[in-house]
């Protein structure tokens, strides 16, 4: 072959590819428009509004649906990602700015396939990829919950994400990458347990988008294994790897505790967790509390390598005492022991051993509490040092506590912490 005939041959597979990717970027933007709701439909009986609001809460449907001070599932709250701004939209049944017009169709499709009822792609902010997984019944009794709320008149905000990343086309794209709708089909090797747990974690709940590394894209690796949230400003941790959040070999009833309460006397919840317990699984049924630890007591360990252990400099540590002494030694003990039924050991946690500094950080920057919940009423905090402590004081005593008393992680440097910040 020639050097002519070699480049018509790679000029004529690259103009297939391009018109093979344009025929399938054009189906996906064919979704039709579905008509507005003709009749309101007739109230769902309780039982169907009772299976809807668990649902809602497994998801923490909320949070994302609600600006801070607004009214629930009016819509408003801000998602900051990698590429723009996101802002979510009204869940109520207002007619004119929420669900009031959509039929249950139009809910399902949107659930399933990722699609407005007005034939447009939605961003993948909205969890389609996992909520893709529920059944019809859920996924009507959801619809039905959502319209049993109080309507809230209050328009949509347009999302401020940058070129490409606004377009239909690109959105189009990302979806042939990385989605596929498909229901998740039961497992009969393994307890009906497992199953449902299986189907709450994967589904509703979508753990995994948040405890899944992101490409440059979006795209989501392999599930429950890590990454970072989507705004840079927490890690959230593996749920394989039981050096971070796998709960493999702990008792079922601490993963079903930590669940509801989101506080154990070895483990708490904070930042991103700790709201999804506030607001979400700590109103679910028990039932389903142990389903979800069973899943999740199952999950597979991978074969991890540690990174070479790395001493963090001399002057550094020196300096982290003296902030730790100062600020930190009153509640978690000189020898980071903590104390029984308010703060947290130090020494041994697995929160602060991770290859990511970014939770320790944060926990310095931002401080927090745990969750207020029934088995957790009043819970220990910690106040935020990011005005009293420099990034070089951060660091070094986040390098301090994570190469003390037994502790092997690495050092933290000025830059990490203002990544963080």
């Amino acid at each position: 072959m020639t050097r002519r005939q070699g480049i018509g041959m790679a000029a004529g597979v690259c103009l297939v590819a391009f018109l093979l990717l344009a025929l399938l970027l054009g189906r996906e933007l064919s979704a039709p428009a579905l008509p507005p709701l003709a009749e309101f439909p007739e109230p769902a009986d309780n039982d169907t509004l009772a299976r809807g609001a668990v649902l809602a809460r497994a998801g923490n449907c909320m949070a994302c649906h609600t600006a801070r001070g607004g009214e629930p599932y009016a819509g408003g709250h801000a998602i900051r990602t990698p590429f723009g701004t996101l802002v979510a939209g009204n869940l109520t049944p207002d007619v004119e700015t929420g669900l009031g017009g959509w039929s249950p169709e139009a809910f399902r499709r949107a659930l399933h396939q990722g699609i407005s009822r007005d034939g447009r792609l939605l961003y993948p902010a909205f969890p389609y990829g996992h909520t893709t997984r529920l059944q019809d019944a859920d996924v009507d009794a959801l619809y039905a919950h959502l319209r049993s709320l109080p309507p809230v008149s209050r328009p949509s905000e347009p999302h401020a994400l940058r070129f490409p990343y606004n377009t239909q086309m690109a959105l189009a794209l990302w979806r042939l990458l990385n989605f596929e709708p498909a229901r998740l089909p039961e497992d009969a090797t393994r307890s009906a347990d497992w199953n449902r747990g299986a189907y709450l974690v994967q589904g509703v709940a979508h753990c995994a988008a948040c405890h899944s590394p992101r490409n440059a894209w979006g795209g989501s690796g392999q599930a429950f294994s890590g990454g970072l949230m989507p705004d840079g400003r927490w890690y959230a941790p593996s749920l394989l790897d039981p050096a971070e959040a796998g709960v493999q070999d702990w008792p079922v009833g601490d993963v079903l505790r930590l669940l509801r309460d989101g506080h154990l006397d070895h483990a708490t919840t904070m930042g991103p967790m700790a709201e999804v317990v506030f607001h979400g699984t700590s109103h679910l049924p028990e039932a389903d509390l142990l389903a979800m630890a069973t899943y999740l007591r199952e999950l597979p360990v991978p074969a991890v390598r540690q990174p070479a252990f790395k001493a963090a400099d001399a002057g550094a540590l020196r300096l982290g005492a003296q902030v730790y002494e100062r600020h930190c030694a009153e509640c978690h003990g000189p020898q980071g022991q903590g104390a029984p039924g308010a703060y947290l050991p130090l020494a041994g946690n697995r929160a602060l051993l991770m290859v990511s500094p970014v939770n320790a950080i944060q926990a310095i920057l931002s401080g927090g509490f745990s969750p207020a919940t029934a088995g957790n009423p009043q819970p220990y905090g910690m106040p935020p040092y990011r005005t009293q402590l420099s990034d070089t004081e951060v660091a070094a005593v986040a390098s301090f506590i994570r190469q003390s008393w037994g502790n092997r992680a690495g050092p933290v440097s000025p830059l990490d912490v203002q990544r963080v910040r």
